[in-house]
């Protein structure tokens, strides 16, 4: 899970993505706002720490920028302590606030706190996510960075089935069984066509993919 650290305290930046990186997050870092709203378009980036006070933008409209295109949770850090400096964050739509000097295991907790509560309320149960692809089992619609992809039914059926159950490696004669029926199973083909066609539409880079995968001599497997 990827977050964002923006900050022009570069040697508070380092601590915070050291103990981050140390609980397993994947950690991007900036200095001032407009490095923060350029980061925050990122769609893997699940949350965002943002400090109220910095250069060439401030944390307040860099919150409010990011919030005219995500609703990802953001944590403020300032070193000022009025209860009118906070109320300003949460108008400008930061999620929790933070005042420096703080204890790093208060910021771990709150963060996990904030992802909990967007990972139980936040995607619809007929939505699966992971990193750049969703989908909609209700609509049966698929898409990428937010753009809808043009996937043929077949084609929706088969990335439906990877992605509800990531990392479990199909054969080509597992997938020909499940959605074509048996009678196709001598057209292994068939398979390779449809993930390639997959990779065209909900890859970033389909010659370097990222979830659609090949198990080479075994099978296909989506990887979360």
């Amino acid at each position: 899970m990827k977050i964002l650290v923006v900050d022009d305290e570069a040697l508070l930046v380092k601590g915070i993505k050291f103990n981050l990186q140390n609980e397993g997050y994947e950690v991007v870092t900036g200095s001032n706002g407009e490095e923060a709203v350029a980061l925050a378009r990122d769609p893997e980036v699940a949350l965002v720490i943002l400090d109220v006070m910095m250069p060439v933008m401030d944390g307040l409209t860099a919150c409010q920028r990011i919030r005219e295109f995500s609703d990802v949770p953001v944590i403020m850090l300032t070193a000022k302590t009025e209860d009118m400096d906070k109320l300003l964050g949460f108008e400008h739509g930061a999620d929790d606030y933070l005042t420096k000097p703080f204890n790093i295991l208060e910021l771990k907790a709150r963060i996990r706190a904030l992802l909990r509560r967007r990972v139980n309320t936040f995607e619809p149960k007929n939505r699966i996510t992971c990193g750049s692809i969703m989908i909609d089992t209700d609509a049966r619609n698929a898409y990428r960075d937010g753009l809808l992809a043009d996937l043929t039914a077949k084609e929706f059926d088969l990335i439906e089935l990877l992605i509800r159950n990531p990392n479990r490696v199909y054969s080509r004669e597992n997938l020909l069984d499940i959605l074509w029926g048996y009678e196709y199973r001598s057209d292994v083909r068939t398979v390779d066509v449809h993930i390639r066609r997959l990779r065209e539409k909900l890859e970033r880079n389909p010659a370097e993919p990222e979830h659609i995968m090949t198990k080479w001599g075994v099978g296909y497997y989506f990887k979360a």
